[in-house]
């Protein structure tokens, strides 16, 4: 156990400290501030995470540096929030109570109809200008993937977002530049390297104090349920009313946040959020960085971490088949014990992983693919942003000097109980020429890989051809063929 314990989470609240105890462990941020602080700015509409009704911001000490992100509050759990500074709409305005320019662009550009998605459309967008000072358009794109709007829809949106990025945040506009070191001091205070426990008659609410005090709290309650994020445990929540208690917070874990870039492969602590990991994983996979931008909206990615991804399990998670693809590997450790494990081989049927009672993920090595190696990534899903796959594949193939495949690695998610390497499939590639009669064969061979479900997302049929089709694409762009093939593959030569 902890020498230190602490029966409260200490945060920021817009202006002013909060010290919380005795709330339940499966408590939502959202719930709380409208229900308790009566804080109704922030909307519930999906509570799923996918409308940004109820987008906050929150900040947090990284490196000693003050960051603040769009978090969704509907599935953001209390026990999340020690050490952090939570900002909500009602906070947002000037420090003299006039609009923001986030808020005076949203007027100027008749960026707002019924209201509803506003407060959290201004969040999403107040945290852009605090980060960046001249966004792109991509970067407005991306901020705003995660905030649905019935009404205008987004072109009045977006020229809001452009016009507030010409007016620099500096401390007569904006009441988080003007308490900017007061905040950093506030936050240095509660990080105090102690042990959080919380009780209350529902189950224990714990935040470890450190890494090496997970390891002890987990091996004690290994039926706990641990939450980096909560973008699949707040679900858990809010749609299935499942008992998660006790919950082990990791999210705010500073040694669960390492990224480590070599010549060879870039390793991810468990709790790095898919926004931290993004410039080192687009720079060193640029053939991810399409579908890295479309995991979530950006509150999710703000949220979700690579980790909690692997660890779910889900057969139709986004990352587990590319990082299969590249040969990745997972650190887990029980206590003071760690083992690695290839990827592919920790997930053994749906719902089941390679884990020990007691036993986490707490890092993800994936090697870099050789220069000459093709390697690349579809996702197929009903709406392009913002939505779960139907179906997910990966690619990775080198050829050998007279043309032949050398080594092949092929994993999809979303046509198994897990995510799964396509055995046969590689099987009828190696050794041959990368030609169409070589694809024609291995095309055949998916089906010997995978009997995909019929659920609401997809039919099995239609698995099974797109999963075959971007096996074809995959051909196409790596082979040269022309681009009108495409049209009539069977024109291809042998």
């Amino acid at each position: 156990m902890s020498k230190h314990v602490r029966t409260s989470i200490r945060f920021l609240l817009n202006g002013a400290p909060v010290e919380l105890s005795g709330f339940a462990p499966d408590l939502t941020l959202l719930d709380w501030l409208r229900l308790e602080r009566r804080l109704t700015g922030s909307k519930e509409g999906c509570a799923e995470g996918d409308c940004g009704a109820c987008t906050v911001l929150v900040g947090r000490l990284i490196d000693g540096m003050l960051g603040y992100e769009s978090v969704n509050s509907c599935i953001r759990l209390m026990g999340s929030l020690d050490g952090t500074h939570v900002a909500t709409i009602e906070h947002l305005d000037r420090p003299d109570g006039g609009l923001s320019p986030v808020q005076q662009a949203m007027v100027d550009h008749h960026g707002s109809q019924c209201g509803f998605c506003t407060p959290g459309i201004v969040a999403s967008l107040h945290g852009l200008w605090l980060a960046d000072p001249e966004p792109e358009m991509a970067d407005i794109e991306r901020t705003l993937q995660g905030n649905l709007c019935r009404c205008t829809g987004y072109e009045p949106i977006v020229k809001a977002a452009q016009a507030a990025a010409m007016t620099v945040p500096d401390r007569e506009n904006d009441r988080l530049v003007a308490a900017h070191d007061e905040i950093v001091r506030q936050l240095r205070q509660f990080a105090d390297d102690t042990r959080v426990e919380i009780s209350h008659p529902r189950g224990m609410t714990y935040v470890p104090a450190d890494a090496d005090d997970l390891a002890r709290l987990y091996a004690d309650h290994p039926t706990g349920t641990i939450v980096a994020g909560s973008t699949d445990v707040g679900l858990w929540v809010t749609k299935q009313m499942r008992d998660i208690a006790p919950v082990i917070h990791i999210g705010g874990l500073e040694g669960l946040q390492m990224i480590e870039v070599s010549d060879d492969a870039v390793t991810l602590g468990a709790g790095v959020s898919y926004s931290a990991a993004r410039s080192s994983m687009t720079a060193a996979f640029p053939q991810m960085a399409a579908l890295w931008d479309r995991i979530g909206g950006e509150q999710v990615r703000n949220m979700g971490t690579v980790g909690g991804n692997i660890a779910n399990g889900s057969p139709i998670g986004d990352t587990p088949p590319p990082l299969i693809a590249l040969g990745a590997s997972v650190t887990l450790r029980q206590g003071d014990t760690r083992r690695v494990v290839a990827l592919e081989d920790f997930y053994i049927t749906y719902g089941k992983q390679d884990r020990q009672p007691g036993e986490f993920v707490e890092s993800v090595t994936i090697p870099k693919p050789a220069e000459d190696a093709f390697f690349a990534v579809y996702k197929i899903s009903k709406r392009r942003d913002e939505d779960i796959s139907a179906l997910c594949g990966a690619f990775h193939v080198t050829l050998d000097a007279a043309g032949a495949v050398e080594t092949a690695r092929i994993a999809f998610g979303g046509m198994a109980g897990t995510p799964k390497r396509a055995s046969r499939t590689e099987a009828a590639l190696v050794g041959q020429p990368w030609s169409w009669s070589c694809i024609q064969a291995a095309r055949a061979a998916l089906a010997e890989d995978y009997q995909p479900l019929t659920d609401w997302r997809a039919s099995a049929e239609y698995r099974m051809i797109a999963a075959q089709n971007l096996l074809i694409r995959f051909f196409l762009e790596t082979s040269g063929a022309p681009a009108q093939l495409v049209r009539n593959p069977e024109m291809m030569e042998a």
